[in-house]
């Protein structure tokens, strides 16, 4: 039987990649667009989620938060100039790597430290910091799902229970 923690991973690449594909559908100037919203653009949300859960499994594989965030911030540039073609693709390579990362634990509720330079000391186990991934990622996917309206355009759903529908 499948972790919940797993197959709640599995539901936020899959969500990833519904938004991601409903972008490739719409005019190409859209995903780089300068808008008053949360993000300035829906590839700067789509660019946090992803170096979010970048940090988030360098966090996991046992670096600490600042050098997690560290090489973050060096990627931050590149991956928010890259169009949605190329997001695809680094997405779906971050998920194999965090995949063949979490299926390598022998014991995915083992406590691990973190320590937040803003927050603080956590400890938090594997399978909380993977939730911690999906419920951040389905937030930001519904900041890219209000900037797509405010642009006039609709998005499309990505909820847990049509994951599950479509399984």
């Amino acid at each position: 039987m499948t972790h919940p923690a797993l197959k709640m991973y599995n539901y936020h690449v899959w969500a990833n990649g519904v938004i991601i594909d409903r972008l490739k559908e719409l005019p190409p100037d859209i995903y780089h667009l300068e808008i008053q919203s949360g993000f300035s653009s829906v590839s700067k949300v789509l660019s946090h989620i992803y170096l979010t859960d970048y940090a988030w499994f360098d966090i996991i594989s046992g670096k600490s938060m600042n050098e997690a965030m560290g090489s973050t911030d060096q990627l931050r540039k590149e991956v928010e100039t890259k169009s949605i073609e190329e997001m695809k693709k680094i997405f779906l390579d971050l998920s194999e790597r965090n995949k063949a990362l979490l299926n390598s634990q022998k014991d995915i509720e083992k406590l691990i430290v973190v320590d937040n330079p803003y927050a603080g000391l956590l400890e938090t186990s594997i399978s909380e910091s993977v939730l911690h991934v999906v419920t951040h990622g389905s937030y930001h996917r519904g900041n890219i799902a209000t900037m797509l309206r405010q642009m006039g355009h609709t998005s499309v759903m990505q909820d847990f229970g049509l994951y599950l529908y479509s399984k």
